[in-house]
């Protein structure tokens, strides 16, 4: 594929792009970045693709998870292996309990932009641009830190590499070996009820480990895991100029990640982040919304998907609690109707965010547990599977979200209110939602 063709979304309207002041010294950056070896490789990408086939044919899930937006300063080795052991625990959760095969994506190694709803902020009377993800820019606010800086999307290229290669050294390297299922759970969770009945599940793993051990059976792939990255593809410079030409057959990826997704404010079909993801060889997934028509995605299976590979687009639908039941079927119905290889994933958490009377944005794990319920449900009545969670969560013991077994209220939120954008569930909660989701799936 040439460049031309590559570069083809320069021509069409591209929303949520931050305003660079200086586009020389865009250039340069974006030149550097076209010379940093790749995060991640095209075999990889075709695996994923592979496994993801497997959602759509209804033989596996998606569990696709990590933090709202990454910064550079909460890029510790400590939260790294935090969030890695949420989803670890999770996936042990939903193999077990609901005997399917897991594909585990984190949402992190290059989540540092967010779009948003505005472009500008204010505060006591005070306009500043608004914070869209260190990548970008700084969170304070001064003028100085919401200044765009390109020099960002450098730094947050060696996050990502950085990110990766530890996620990567503790799934191939014993930290994911099942023969760890306590091990995962002896911090602050160990003590809630999520984290009670996960050691309950823990005790019959290794039950049966130690049975399988006993008949001379161990397998190779219980000590380690396939781990992917992903993130929403919205800075398109940093993403072309992340896009290499594969060596084994001319085609292009954007080895900034494994899977990338289009978001909600960005899936016009006639618009530059669908027409640059058309492009690539990555398996890519697209937001939808309860305002999406059934015209509306099949336009998106058209435009990202015309020759009907399983495995290439995943529609994460994020319709909220009171919505789902009456947005969700005319869509799915449309699609299957038209022959559509896709993977369904339901993101419960952006339909459903709330703002306290202070101020401040959280969500309901009741919300979140009755989105995932409506999803299954739609799913099951239609005949078409339910494939898999999209979820922003952190390992770390925050109080963001209200609700789940550990009684988290509006007012504990001040005293761990810790994002950098979006609520997030902290780990119980998430324990939580993997043991309902394992309910509903065997269900």
């Amino acid at each position: 594929m040439d460049t031309g063709t590559l570069d083809a979304w320069r021509d069409r309207p591209a929303a949520q792009q931050p305003d660079w002041p200086d586009p020389a010294a865009t250039a340069a950056v974006t030149r550097e970045l076209a010379r940093i070896p790749p995060l991640v490789f095209a075999g990889e990408c075709d695996t994923l693709t592979s496994r993801l086939a497997s959602v759509a044919r209804g033989d596996a899930f998606v569990l696709q998870g990590g933090d709202c937006a990454e910064t550079f300063a909460g890029s510790t080795a400590d939260a790294i292996s935090a969030k890695l052991r949420t989803l670890l625990q999770m996936a042990v959760i939903l193999t077990y309990a609901a005997s399917v095969p897991v594909v585990k994506i984190g949402r992190l190694a290059g989540q540092f932009a967010k779009p948003r709803s505005s472009a500008a902020e204010v505060r006591d009377g005070v306009e500043l641009p608004a914070y869209r993800g260190d990548a970008v820019n700084g969170l304070e606010f001064t003028a100085q830190a919401r200044e765009p800086d390109p020099q960002r999307m450098l730094r947050a290229c060696h996050y990502s590499a950085a990110t990766l290669n530890l996620c990567r050294a503790f799934t191939q390297g014993g930290y994911a070996d099942l023969r760890q299922v306590h091990a995962w759970n002896t911090d602050f969770v160990a003590s809630s009820p999520a984290g009670r009945r996960y050691e309950l599940l823990a005790a019959e793993i290794d039950r049966a480990l130690t049975f399988m051990h006993a008949s001379g059976t161990d397998p190779a792939e219980f000590r380690t895991v396939e781990f992917y990255s992903s993130h929403e593809a919205l800075l398109l410079e940093y993403e072309r100029a992340l896009t290499r030409t594969d060596s084994r057959t001319g085609l292009p990826y954007d080895t900034s990640a494994h899977f990338l997704w289009i978001g909600e404010r960005t899936r016009a079909p006639d618009g530059a982040h669908v027409e640059f993801a058309r492009q690539l060889r990555n398996p890519v997934g697209v937001k939808l919304g309860p305002g999406t028509t059934p015209q509306e995605a099949l336009a998106l299976v058209g435009r990202l998907n015309p020759d009907n590979e399983p495995g290439r687009l995943t529609f994460i639908t994020r319709m909220g609690a009171a919505a789902i039941r009456s947005a969700l079927p005319p869509v799915v119905a449309k699609v299957a109707a038209s022959g559509a290889q896709v993977a369904w994933v339901c993101d419960p958490m952006h339909g459903n965010t709330i703002e306290t009377p202070d101020g401040r944005k959280t969500r309901r794990v009741e919300d979140v547990l009755a989105e995932v319920t409506g999803f299954f449900a739609v799913h099951r009545s239609l005949g078409t599977h339910p494939g898999g969670i999209h979820i922003e969560f952190t390992g770390d013991d925050v109080t963001e979200c209200v609700g789940g077994s550990h009684g988290i209220t509006e007012a504990d939120l001040t005293s761990r209110y810790e994002t950098a954008c979006d609520p997030r569930l902290n780990r119980s909660q998430s324990l939580d939602l993997a043991f309902r989701v394992a309910e509903l799936y065997r269900g």
